[in-house]
């Protein structure tokens, strides 16, 4: 992927609310077309790292950079551009209860652009299939399984054609087989569509089956204490709680 270019940049970034220190001064790229997972023990900041990136909160020290621009620094026209590139699936799906599957995928086609409603609802059944949904169009998020509200949030973060999109824990509270249907989206759409993924998780069949590289953020020292391929990390890496992690040991089991 070094050959690519880096379409995000975190540079010597650290996250804080207040005198908590969540992530201290740590730096990272992700490259065009990679799928990258941010992963970690419960409470380490992978959420909040997410959020940073796309703008939710702003770093108490360092930059990010979305495809060269810097989201927090950006005025209000700008920063539309920049969330324009970018696509967020949330862990809850957060889908509107009162709109139909297509109006929820449709509705940032009517926020953010001058598209004719035909032509808008034209696209959103185009991303609908995209995601195996033909044929619920017409249903509420009341009447679809979760499985298939994180599919419909897959769609409506895709609407805008993203350079990049963003998973919150997408396979949180699926069971083992929608779970497994989720991951098999997510690397049909990689390589269909040369989409950028970063995804926030912590299910490790998914990191060993998507990832093509991973950060592990670690509370204890609010850093990075691990990044590459998953499978290495697993096997190679010289970090005893990093190595417990990806081969699910307990700290008494050695």
């Amino acid at each position: 992927m070094e050959d690519k270019k880096p379409i995000i940049k975190v540079e010597n970034f650290t996250a804080a609310f207040g005198d908590n220190v969540v992530i201290d001064n740590i730096s990272f790229d992700v490259y065009e077309g990679e799928r990258f997972i941010v992963l970690g023990g419960s409470g380490c900041g992978k959420s909040v790292l997410m959020k940073h990136i796309i703008g939710l909160y702003k770093p108490a020290s360092g930059r990010i950079l979305i495809d060269g621009d810097d989201i927090h620094l950006a005025d209000e026209e700008q920063q539309l551009e920049i969330l324009k590139k970018i696509g967020v699936a949330y862990q809850s799906g957060a889908l509107f209860g009162s709109m139909t599957v297509l109006e929820n995928v449709r509705l940032p086609l009517e926020e953010f652009t001058d598209l004719s409603p035909q032509f808008a609802e034209e696209v959103a059944r185009m991303k609908i299939n995209l995601v195996g949904l033909t044929g619920s169009e017409h249903k509420l998020p009341s009447e679809i399984s979760g499985g298939m509200k994180k599919r419909v949030a897959v769609a409506r973060a895709m609407i805008l054609d993203p350079k990049i999109l963003f998973f919150d824990e997408p396979g949180a509270g699926l069971d083992p087989i929608t779970s497994v249907e989720l991951d098999d989206l997510i690397l049909n759409l990689s390589e269909n569509l040369n989409i950028t993924f970063v995804v926030v998780t912590h299910e490790l069949m998914s990191i060993y089956k998507i990832a093509n590289r991973v950060i592990m953020l670690d509370k204890r020292v609010k850093k990075i204490v691990a990044e590459g391929d998953p499978h290495d990390l697993k096997d190679n890496s010289d970090n005893p709680w990093v190595k417990q992690f990806f081969n699910r040991e307990s700290e008494t089991s050695n």
